[in-house]
């Protein structure tokens, strides 16, 4: 049997999962607080025909053996979790996240969804909300009609000024011990999982959270040329693979034409 007929449909395979990789980090480019995800490979398991290390004979050991393998695969598409670069927009309640820590968020199932896209809005009601509508936790209070001014300090104090006075009081963030291990739900949000490990709450500015910079949208962490260099080695792989193939496949008809 032919081996590296698969070990090169295997890399093939992998390159393709690659390739999508790269292009969702591209088409993001512009995704408030999306972050990149980066592609792990794993070799896959190998024959060995003579494994090093066994007695020849004599009390001779075979110093290197002889091993095949048999391809990659794809062992995790992991989220890269550094900061983006803060864009200036001026809105009031469009908050970056400068350092580690999440905002949380009300999901409709009644679970809590986590995210770094801080550009958020008021309802009806008064109530800061995602862009789709899901109410902000994180401390987040109803903003009274007749508000004024909201200011919003790099430690979380939020001021809300009206015709009544005003009224302070303070934000929470939310981070994980392995942010990575985060499940993507997609709406720019997060959900806990078993390997990210459970949810430490804390004050903006203290004990290594991140800080709250008010009228700034943490734009994607994603580089569009290390993308595009990784995209072109991407295509490289595949071809190499695809002509690995195509050499095998020549090499089989030479065989069945050696009958002739």
């Amino acid at each position: 049997m032919n081996l590296s007929l698969y070990s090169a449909a295997t890399g093939m395979e992998a390159q393709q999962l690659n390739l999508n990789t790269i292009a969702n980090n591209l088409a993001n480019v512009n995704t408030p607080g999306f972050k990149r995800s980066k592609i792990e490979f794993q070799d896959l398991l190998y024959q060995k025909p003579r494994a090093s290390g066994t007695d020849s004979g004599g009390g001779n050991l075979i110093p290197t053996g002889v091993e095949v393998g048999n391809g990659s695969r794809i062992a995790a598409t992991s989220k890269v979790f550094t900061q983006g670069q803060l864009v200036n927009t001026g809105e009031k309640l469009d908050i970056a996240i400068q350092g580690d820590g999440f905002f949380e968020v009300q999901r409709p199932d009644g679970t809590v969804g986590y995210t770094r896209d801080g550009s958020f809005k008021l309802n009806a009601q008064g109530q800061v909300v995602t862009v789709d509508g899901m109410p902000v936790l994180s401390g987040f209070q109803s903003v009274p009609q007749g508000t004024t001014a909201i200011t919003i300090a790099e430690n979380g104090q939020v001021t809300v000024q009206g015709a009544s006075g005003s009224q302070s009081y303070r934000l929470t963030m939310t981070r994980f011990a392995n942010p990575s291990g985060l499940q993507s739900l997609g709406g720019n949000q997060y959900a806990e999982t078993a390997a990210s490990g459970t949810p430490e709450t804390g004050a903006p500015g203290e004990q290594g959270f991140g800080s709250t910079i008010q009228g700034y949208i943490e734009s994607s962490n994603v580089n569009i040329v290390e993308e595009m260099v990784a995209l072109i080695v991407a295509q490289r792989a595949y071809e190499i693979n695809s002509k690995s193939i195509q050499s095998s496949d020549e090499m089989l008809q030479n065989i069945a034409n050696m009958k002739r």
